[in-house]
Formats: C-alpha cells, sequence, structure tokens
C-alpha cells in the first residue's frame, strides 16, 4: 500500500489551530509537489549539499534519541548515516515553511527506507495502527518543529485523505468527486513568502489562556470548523459556503498575526463580495493561503494579480 519511493505534499484542508482544541481536522495528499531521496548528481549542487548537511544532522538527533529510548521506532541509523556519507539527499519540489508538508515527506521517506520495525497498516481502516503510525512519525517529526502532532508525515506516508476527529481518533475518507467542468473549487493562493510555524503556535497558546479568545475557538471557530468538514464531506456545497464565510471572517478578526499584512484587504474582498473566502493554510504567517470559491471564473477577476493553484473543482 505504501512501497513508493516519492512522498507527495499535504494539505490541511480544515482544522489549522482548531485541532489544538480538540476540533475536527481534514488533510489530504496533495500530488502536485513531491521528494525522494536521491543520490543523483544535479546541476544545483549547492542545493544537494544543504540538503545532504540537513540529513546529517537529523541522523544525528535520530541516532540520539533513539539512544535516549524516545522513539517507538527502531532506525537503522547506520545505514542511514553511510548513505549520507555517499551523497545521499532529498531531492524536493515542496516548498519549505508554506504549509504543505515539506517535513512531513522527509520523515515519511526516512520512515519507509530505514525503519527496521515498521507499522503497516493492513488496510485503509486498520485505524489502531494508524494512530500508532501516527505517533511513531511525530515523535521523529517533532525536531523540526518542536512538537508535532504527526499528521503531516502520516498523510504523506499513506498518500490517503485522512479526518481527524479528535486528538486521539481518526479515520480514512473518501473526498467528494473531482469534476474537472466544475464551476466551484479549492486553490491555493502564493503569498511569496514562508512563515514560521513555532512562533505562531505559541502566540495562539499565549491567546488560549484569555477567557475571551478561548470562548471565541470553543464556541465559534471549531464549530464553523466541523460545519464545514461535514458539508463538504457530504458533497453539500451550500451550507458549505454559509459556514467557509464565517470562518473567513472569523480567521480575519482574531487570528491577524497568521495573515500577511498584504493579503488582509484580499481576505475582506472575498467576504464583502461572495466571489471566493480565504482561510489558513496550516499555521498561516506567509506561505500558501486556502481558498474556496463556488465560482472559479469570477474569482479570477478578483485575483487577477494572484496565479491560483487549483487543487480540486467539484
Amino acid at each position: 500500500m505504501i512501497k513508493e519511493s516519492l512522498f507527495y505534499a499535504k494539505i490541511l484542508l480544515f482544522g489549522e489551530y482548531g485541532i489544538i482544541e480538540d476540533s475536527m481536522g481534514l488533510s489530504i495528499p496533495y500530488n502536485f509537489y513531491k521528494g525522494k531521496l536521491s543520490f543523483e548528481v544535479d546541476t544545483d549542487n549547492e542545493s544537494i549539499a544543504r540538503s545532504n548537511s540537513s540529513l546529517k544532522a537529523y541522523a544525528a538527533h535520530l541516532r540520539s534519541e533513539q539512544e535516549k529510548g524516545r522513539l517507538m521506532t527502531k532506525i537503522d541509523v547506520d545505514a542511514l548515516d553511510a548513505d549520507i556519507a555517499k551523497g545521499m539527499h532529498f531531492h524536493s519540489d515542496i516548498p519549505q515553511g508554506f504549509g504543505v508538508g515539506s517535513s512531513g515527506a522527509l520523515v515519511a521517506a526516512i520512515y519507509n527506507h530505514y525503519c527496521l520495525n515498521k507499522i503497516s497498516p493492513a488496510d485503509n481502516s486498520a485505524r489502531k495502527e494508524i494512530l500508532a503510525l501516527k505517533q511513531a512519525l511525530a515523535q521523529m517529526e517533532s525536531y523540526f518543529h518542536g512538537k508535532s502532532s504527526g499528521m503531516d508525515p502520516l498523510i504523506c506516508y499513506l498518500n490517503i485523505p485522512i479526518l481527524i476527529k479528535n486528538k486521539s481518533d481518526l479515520d480514512t475518507v473518501g473526498l467528494p468527486s473531482y469534476n474537472a467542468e466544475g464551476k466551484g473549487a479549492i486553490f491555493l493562493l502564493n503569498t511569496g513568502n514562508p512563515g514560521e510555524t513555532q512562533p505562531l503556535v505559541n502566540w495562539f497558546l499565549e491567546k488560549l489562556k484569555h477567557d475571551g479568545f478561548r470562548h471565541m475557538v470553543k464556541e465559534q471557530f471549531v464549530k464553523y470548523n466541523d460545519e464545514c468538514i461535514k458539508s463538504f464531506l457530504q458533497g453539500d456545497y451550500k451550507p458549505l459556503f454559509k459556514s467557509l464565510k464565517k470562518l473567513s471572517k472569523l480567521a480575519l478578526d482574531n487570528f491577524t498575526p497568521m495573515i500577511p499584512d498584504l493579503f488582509h484587504k484580499l481576505w475582506q474582498q472575498g467576504i464583502d463580495t461572495n466571489a471566493y473566502y480565504l482561510k489558513l493554510c496550516g499555521s498561516g504567517g506567509g506561505g500558501f493561503i486556502l481558498g474556496f470559491t463556488p465560482d472559479l471564473s469570477k474569482a479570477k477577476k478578483y485575483l487577477k494579480e494572484y496565479e491560483l493553484e487549483i487543487i480540486h473543482r467539484f
């Protein structure tokens, strides 16, 4: 089921920040970007050397964590070190800091090639194994973000959409069918600059200590987020856009540091015109912004200065 040597990007369609407060989340593979462990020599020697050096540091971290008994996984670090010494690097076009799982794909690749006690879910409904796999991958990815839920590498590894029901329950799901001629669409908008996850997560956790903000997250943000997921999975687009508008406005009013200044007007324009609604893609602060529109041609007129990457049409 997973023996691909290519590992694809992922997109958290719904659930950013809310999943910290036990909301639902929906994460999907995004096959437009991909990465693989490689020995190939390229013209871009500088990025190969940089990747090789990063892998060396990561392998040292895995060895240290393993020796301290902090990993569920048993990684063949000797084999990993030997391959890194031969020039192995992670050949990837997944943009870093854009919320689409660049570190998740790398962790998935290392796990796939060097884990000696791999958890391989027998099928897509083996929830117990999937949860254990998520935990193992979270331990491996924490190196990159300080703390990891394990969702990104899980999606990159399994290459299937996953519905997060709560912190301890998740399931595989089917998505509404793609309609190449459909008027409605989900798209990515490129802010042009990477975002940093850790400072924004810290800001969010700090704000949660305030009653008003915590109440807004629990009573409104989580509610609209969960409504969006249910409507989307049922292919019920009218209530989806109703909930999306509320979610988009809530984010603009309360998650200001996560939305780059240049995009505040664009965000508000979508709410005012109902041509599209923007939401955070991952932690925000830069990278990609997610967009949803009931009419792609109309949205393109308002967003004509931007190149939109279409993820899904309906």
